[in-house]
């Protein structure tokens, strides 16, 4: 099989494009025939050797869609379409880099859908951050305004339209003023440009402070976004946008204006039900929400989505497709 073998840390240019035995999978495990998978900014980072506890050399990739190639317990079916994300995947343990990957079966998610493997490949991580972001951490509810940070990633647009469906009214930011028609075509009320101060612009929208923010950023810019929400209101940090990963000096009195409450949401800590995304699947198959995934690349071009990634030109979620011979 092939796959993308990062050896040491650094640019994209340093993966290597090689061929390995499939590997075989021991009890619990299964594996996995990768059809597709997204890129993510964590992915970016461990790259960069910015993940003191990966190990090196390491196949990258947190999440994936595949079919099931092998389970030793005979519970999954040869062909099983599965989704797999988190759970230590590509980075305690090769990932989705590859044409086959050995995973936990605790972390696969069997589903059905007739969506092409390429806009099946953008869905796993970017549902399940979006999701649990918007209801399970920061639990919002119909009527409420939403400050979304960091609107045009690929989870911060499907964050914005999972909000709109939902009765809320969002508030989205970009760097860039040219992606001003994006966030409002994917269901922002209103955008705002981000020069890094949010706190004074975001009362022409809410006098009082909007009534919940995710933070997509990162750490850069979370201090800001705590004074952007009204008292009683929520921020959840989901994203690391700016590639910080830490506050310098961090003071809880001083950084956190009095009763905002700050949490955060991680898919390899809080798992969402398997039913949910396949609920989910079926919006997508039916329009409902609409996924962005043209920026498609094969493995051996790895670098090149990696450099797009990195770029931060891509404007919705990169997918890598794998295209097996099927024939005999």
């Amino acid at each position: 099989m092939k796959a993308a073998v990062l050896y040491t840390p650094g640019s994209a240019e340093q993966f290597q494009i090689i061929e390995r035995p499939i590997p075989a999978p021991k009890e619990g495990e299964v594996l996995v025939k990768i059809r597709a998978f997204g890129l993510n900014r964590s992915e970016l980072m461990t790259r960069k050797g910015l993940s003191p506890s990966v190990t090196f050399p390491r196949v990258l990739g947190i999440e994936c869609v595949g079919e099931v190639e092998y389970d030793p317990s005979g519970s999954l079916q040869k062909g099983q379409a599965v989704a797999a994300l988190m759970g230590g995947m590509g980075r305690e343990y090769d990932g989705s880099y590859a044409e086959f990957a050995v995973l936990p079966k605790e972390i696969l998610v069997p589903f059905t859908s007739s969506l092409s493997w390429l806009h099946l490949g953008a869905l796993p991580e970017m549902f399940y951050t979006a999701y649990g972001s918007l209801f399970q951490a920061l639990l919002v509810k119909e009527g409420e305004g939403l400050l979304v940070r960091g609107g045009t990633s690929s989870v911060g647009l499907l964050a914005i339209q999972l909000a709109k469906a939902n009765g809320l009214k969002v508030v989205a930011t970009t760097r860039d003023p040219d992606n001003e028609s994006l966030l409002l075509e994917n269901g922002a009320s209103h955008v705002l440009i981000d020069d890094g101060s949010l706190k004074d612009k975001i009362k022409q929208f809410y006098p009082d402070g909007i009534d919940k923010a995710l933070e997509l950023v990162g750490a850069a810019t979370l201090q800001d976004t705590l004074h952007c929400v009204k008292p009683g209101g929520v921020v959840c940090m989901t994203g690391m946008l700016s590639e910080v990963w830490s506050i310098p000096d961090f003071a809880p009195m001083e950084f956190i204006p009095a009763t905002v409450y700050l949490t955060i949401y991680d898919s390899g800590q809080i798992r969402t039900d398997a039913a949910v995304f396949q609920q989910f699947i079926r919006q997508v198959e039916a329009g409902i929400i609409k996924i962005d995934a043209n920026k498609v690349f094969t493995l051996d071009k790895i670098v090149q989505a990696h450099q797009l990634m990195e770029s931060n030109k891509a404007g919705g979620k990169i997918v890598v497709v794998n295209h097996f011979d099927e024939g005999g």
